[in-house]
This record gives C-alpha cells, sequence and structure tokens, in this order.
C-alpha cells in the first residue's frame, strides 16, 4: 500500500517548528566546574587506624632476639648445668634468660614456658643445679589498656559526628531544593562557534545581533537602540537550535546557563519559581550572560489551559519567568534565548516585545546545506572514490542535520558489516534504505498468494506512479519486507515548497492503486490497503477543510481541532461549523476519494498489460527500479510514457504495503 509523506503545511506557514538537533560536528559537552578534589571521606578513619595500629605493633612486638626452648629441652639444660640465671614470670609461667651450651662461645639468651606450675620439687631442682632466679610480677601494657578503654567512646563519637553529617547533608538537599539547575560555562567555553555550523548563513546574520551586542554594548548605547532580551528558536527536530545558542556563546565570549524546560519542575509548588529567581541572579553575577532554556513549551504553555484549569507549579514558573523577563529591575547585558518546537501552544505573554520579542525560524536545510552538513560529518570517516555528497544531498530532502548525522553513521556501520575498510556509495544507499524504509525483514517468508498480491499491489502503485503527469517520480518498487511493509514503491519528490492541487489529485489517486489492482486481477480485498485509505484521506481533509481545493465548499478554511490538554480549553476546541457544513465536508472528501479511486481503475485497466508484465518481473526480480518500469509500461502499451528523470530526483517518500 502507499506509505505517502504526511500533507505539506499550506504555503503561508512554511515548514513545521523544531527541536534541537546538530548541523555541525558534536562538541564535547562543557559542564559546571567543580572544584578541586580533596580527601576522601574514608582516609580520615583511614588515618585514625594506622595510627591505633602502629601503636599497638610497637608495644607488643619482642625488642630482642632469643632462642625457644622447649619445657623438656630447657630440664635438660637445668640438669646439665649451662643455665647459671634466669627470670620467672608468675602470671604466664614463662621463664628467660641464658645459658652456656657445649662448644659454644658466648651464652645464649632463651625463653620457655612451663607446662604445668613451678611448683617446689622444680624450684629444688633449680637450687641443685645452682641456678640463681628471679620472680618477675606480671605488668599490664598501659598503651593497649588506654585503646581497651577509649575505643567504645571513639566509636560512639564516631557514630554521632556520621549522623550530623549525615542530617545536614539531607537538609542542605532540602534547602537547596529551589536552588537552579542549571549548567554553567565559563566565558571561554563552549568553544562552539559560527564556523562550526554547516549552513544557515541568514540564521547566523540574524542573530549575530546579539553577538555583537554582547561584545560592544556602549554602540547600541550610543544610538538609543535596543537589543532584543529574548530570542525563540524555532524549528524542526534535529535542525540543531541547540549548537546554535552554545556557538553565540561562543562568538560572544559570555557566560552561558544552560538549562532546560523540565527542570524547573518539581513535585513542591513554588519550587519551580525559586529556580527561575536563582537562575537570573546567577546571570547577573556573571555581568554578561546567556541564558539558553531548551523546550521552553514545557513550562511556557499558556495559562489556564486544559480541562479543570492549569497547572498550578507550571503557571508559577511561567508567571515568576515572566516577571524576570520585564519586571521593574532590566537585566542590562543578559540576553535570553529558548528553542521550542511547538511554538504554537506557547503563552502570549511570552511572545509579546519586551520579553521573547523575535523569533528565529532554524528550517530544514536546503541541498547546499545539506551538502556542507554532510561534509561536516564525513570528515573524520574513511570515504570511498565513489561517494558523491553532492548526489546524497540532493537524495536526502526533508532530513535534518540530526538526520544526516545519523545516515553518515549508517552508511558507516553498513561498510563494517560488509567487511569493508570504506565507506563506499552502496554502504549510502544501504543506510538511506534502511532509516527511510526500515531494516530488511529477511526472516519473514511470504506464501506464493501473499506475495504475487503483494506484487500487483506494488505494480499499481508504480504503474500511476510513472503515468501521472504531477506525482512524484519513481525510483525504485520492491516486494521485499521493510520495516512493517510487505512491500514498497519508492518515490523521489522534488524539492518544493508550495504543492499544487494537481500534485494532489495525483498523489491520491497513486494510494488507490494498489488497493484497485487487487480489485483488478483478484476481485476482492484484502487489510493491505490501510494505510494508503488512512494517508488519501488525511489527505483529501486537508484539501477540503484547510486549503480551499474543493468547488463546492469554496475559499473557506477550517483548523483541525485542537487537543485540550495541549494548550487549548474545552470551550475553543469546540467545532467552528454547523452539521449542515460538516455534512458537506464529509460528502466533499468522499466525492475526492471515490473520484480518484474511479481514476486510477480506468488508468490501471488501460495499462493491464504492463501491469501484469511489472508484476511479473517483481516475481522474478522481487525488486525493480524506475526506468524498468517506464519500459515495461511503454512494452506494454507500445507508446511513450512522461520520462521519469531520475537524475534530477531526490529523496525517496515510500508507498507501503501493510
Amino acid at each position: 500500500m502507499s506509505n505517502l509523506p504526511p500533507p505539506p503545511p499550506p504555503p503561508p506557514s512554511g515548514r513545521g517548528s523544531g527541536g534541537r538537533g546538530s548541523s555541525g560536528p558534536n562538541q564535547p559537552g562543557q559542564g559546571r566546574k567543580t572544584p578541586p578534589p580533596g580527601l576522601p571521606k574514608w582516609s580520615i578513619g583511614l588515618l585514625i587506624l594506622v595510627v591505633v595500629g602502629g601503636l599497638v605493633f610497637f608495644q607488643v612486638r619482642p625488642t630482642t632476639s632469643s632462642e625457644k626452648l622447649k619445657w623438656s629441652e630447657f630440664l635438660t639444660q637445668v640438669d646439665n648445668g649451662t643455665v647459671k640465671q634466669i627470670t620467672i614470670d608468675n602470671g604466664s609461667r614463662g621463664i628467660s634468660g641464658e645459658f652456656n651450651p657445649i662448644g659454644a662461645a658466648a651464652p645464649v639468651k632463651f625463653t620457655t614456658t612451663a607446662d604445668t606450675q613451678i611448683t617446689d620439687g622444680v624450684l629444688a631442682r633449680f637450687d641443685k643445679s645452682g641456678i640463681t632466679y628471679d620472680y618477675k610480677q606480671p605488668t599490664n601494657n598501659w598503651w593497649a589498656g588506654l585503646i581497651t578503654l577509649l575505643l567504645p567512646f571513639a566509636l560512639i563519637i564516631g557514630f554521632l559526628v556520621w549522623m550530623q553529617r549525615r542530617a545536614a547533608g539531607q537538609m542542605g538537599n532540602v534547602m537547596s531544593v529551589g536552588r537552579s539547575r542549571a549548567k554553567t560555562y565559563s566565558a571561554d567555553k563552549p568553544s562552539t562557534t559560527f564556523a562550526d555550523i554547516a549552513g544557515y548563513e541568514g540564521v547566523k546574520q540574524e542573530i549575530r545581533e546579539v553577538v555583537d551586542f554582547l561584545r560592544m554594548p556602549e554602540r547600541f548605547r550610543e544610538i538609543g537602540a535596543r537589543v532584543p532580551k529574548g530570542m525563540l528558536l524555532v524549528g524542526p527536530p534535529g535542525t540543531g537550535k541547540t549548537l546554535f545558542a552554545r556557538a553565540v556563546a561562543g562568538e560572544a565570549g559570555v557566560g552561558f546557563l544552560s538549562v532546560t524546560g523540565s527542570d524547573f519542575m518539581e513535585m513542591f509548588v513554588g519550587v519551580g519559581a525559586s529556580r527561575v529567581r536563582d537562575l537570573f541572579q546567577q546571570a547577573r553575577k556573571m555581568g554578561r550572560a546567556i541564558i539558553f532554556i531548551d523546550e521552553l513549551d514545557s513550562i511556557g504553555r499558556k495559562r489556564g489551559a486544559g480541562l479543570g484549569g492549569g497547572h498550578d507549579e507550571r503557571e508559577q514558573t511561567l508567571n515568576q519567568m515572566l516577571s524576570e523577563m520585564d519586571g521593574f529591575e532590566t537585566s542590562e547585558g543578559i540576553v535570553i534565548l529558548a528553542a521550542t518546537n511547538r511554538p504554537d501552544i506557547l503563552d502570549p505573554a511570552l511572545l509579546r516585545p519586551g520579553r521573547f520579542d523575535r523569533q528565529i525560524v532554524v528550517p530544514l536545510p536546503e541541498a547546499e546545506e545539506r551538502v556542507a552538513i554532510l561534509k561536516v560529518h564525513s570528515r573524520d570517516k574513511q570515504m570511498g572514490a565513489d561517494v558523491d555528497l553532492d548526489v546524497m544531498a540532493r537524495a536526502t530532502p526533508g532530513m535534518s542535520g540530526a538526520d544526516l548525522a545519523n545516515l553518515v553513521n549508517e552508511a558507516a556501520l553498513v561498510a563494517v558489516r560488509r567487511g569493508s575498510k570504506l565507506i563506499e556509495r552502496i554502504d549510502f544507499e544501504n543506510a538511506r534504505d534502511r532509516v527511510v524504509l526500515g531494516a530488511l525483514r529477511e526472516s519473514m517468508v511470504l506464501s506464493p498468494e501473499e506475495k504475487r498480491a503483494t506484487a500487483y499491489h506494488e505494480g499499481g502503485h508504480a504503474i500511476l506512479a510513472t503515468v501521472l503527469p504531477h506525482g512524484d517520480p519513481l525510483h525504485k518498487v520492491t516486494i521485499l519486507p521493510r520495516g512493517m511493509a510487505l512491500g514498497v514503491t519508492w518515490s523521489l519528490p522534488q524539492e518544493r515548497h508550495t504543492y499544487s492541487r494537481e500534485y494532489f489529485e495525483d498523489t491520491i489517486c497513486k494510494a488507490m492503486g494498489g488497493r484497485v489492482a487487487e480489485m483488478i486481477v483478484f476481485g476482492h480485498l484484502n487489510s493491505g490497503a490501510a494505510n494508503d485509505l488512512e494517508q488519501a484521506t488525511n489527505i483529501a481533509r486537508h484539501m477540503v477543510r484547510e486549503w480551499g481545493m474543493s468547488d463546492r465548499i469554496g475559499p473557506m478554511a477550517w483548523g483541525s481541532q485542537q487537543h485540550v490538554f495541549l494548550g487549548e480549553d474545552l470551550m475553543s476546541s469546540a467545532r467552528e461549523y454547523s452539521d449542515q457544513t460538516a455534512r458537506i465536508l464529509d460528502e466533499e472528501i468522499s466525492t475526492m476519494l471515490h473520484f480518484q479511486q474511479e481514476r486510477a481503475r480506468e488508468l490501471l485497466m488501460k495499462h493491464r498489460v504492463g501491469l501484469d508484465l511489472v508484476a511479473q518481473a517483481l516475481l522474478d526480480r522481487e525488486t525493480i527500479d524506475g526506468p524498468e518500469v517506464a519500459s515495461l509500461v511503454q512494452q506494454g502499451l507500445g507508446e511513450m510514457v512522461r520520462d521519469t528523470d531520475l537524475e534530477g530526483a531526490t529523496t525517496a517518500q515510500p508507498d507501503s504495503q501493510d
């Protein structure tokens, strides 16, 4: 079935609004400066343990070297008359002294321990051998006693100190809950500049005023000019809004405070407002600084919106931010940059002059900008000689800087899996197929009936993409399952900014091609066209309700209904037209879809032979390209069809069967 691109926005609104991304090289994050490291907490306890252990060791270690004798050996020496004088320890029954072994030049010191109590018989034995003995009363080691006495008190005191510090830390965490969580960058950081951002010269020129003001504020004061206090970066996700904010700080050489909208939110009411105050106090201490708030829509939504009123904590945070941006005190030298991809739900008070009084659109990159972005992300890669980044840039319209960075990385991964040391053109082609269409599902095996139905389904899309005059050129068609699709018909849309009524009609007709082809060949329908019908109906609804492309409705437009929880309240999201008008809108949408279905039937019946040839080619080879489809159509019809001009085509938008 046809996996068509979503309807483009009406011409006045341009492209969508964005999120963070990277259109240049990734810069290493420069976080908050940390204090110089000191001694770890456990070092004090370790030092005390070493001191106590040393004292105990020096007290208990032996101070003299002596020979250890058994009790029986000692008695033998006594009987031999070699022992002359000993000292008896009454407490431990230890005996120490000297004896003169036979043949020794000098007496030898010895120690021994009696097996039993020293009785009168043993003493008589000493007297008989002429041994002089003295008694030694045991003395307590005062160091050991002192340590034994003080150790329990030391443990108790240490435990109390630990508990006090733990309680103080918890109290400090509670007291610091209202402090800002912004990451602070010094004046020489971040080092990102405009030179690190590829393309976007118009955005750079528009935002350079902020840099000049922060560098030379007196120049603006002399003439009486006032630089916008707040600048809102709006663009699709991945276009590099965060990178632009860092580049402004790097170019201006001032302090940079970075915070996300979710950092202000907490379970306690009033914490967000306290963090906003602390954030601006930090900026004032820097003198000249840039405050960057990412994802501003998380705290800047319209107040009082949603069922049951607004969110108290979020609204108090927003009120405090409004007060800081335009309160009684002016903050000279402080510029606020913010990024969002939902400017439609922001509170009007944020966007008025004096606050965020300038919106800078960071759009999706054009072809020349995509070339520069691809070169930036490819400069540290090993590229093959057949890689042409200009061709790849033309083949990737609608991709943001982050998408292009991911494309280059996917190509490198494909090259590694292929066993190559260079990234070649085939790797970029496979990476683009994977990013746009999804991974190839090699494990899925279709039955012969499903495979034949898929071939005719995709063949119907391919035939109409080839013969319709205002549609996107056909790139290739396959019946290999990719992503969530059983087959894919891939069109290469030309890069354009406005879309005609004929383009949308041909797009709806092509979306009906798979469903109609199955009806013609098999005479019944299946669920494979569900996504085709959904996208065709979506385009027709936009044509009738918003773009004034219905002759019966005329030049009237009704926007899509807003969700209650996304910035609109219950009453403002009510339907803007009557039941009679709603019935007419439904009739026009239905008429448009039925007309394009009949148109697709007529074209496929006219090219019935070509449809069979394309389906058979798909069953034989599973993948065929656009020129071959055109050749099969000519072969079946015997006449010329429009040139697909694949060389000038750009990126692929898949038409897929579920």
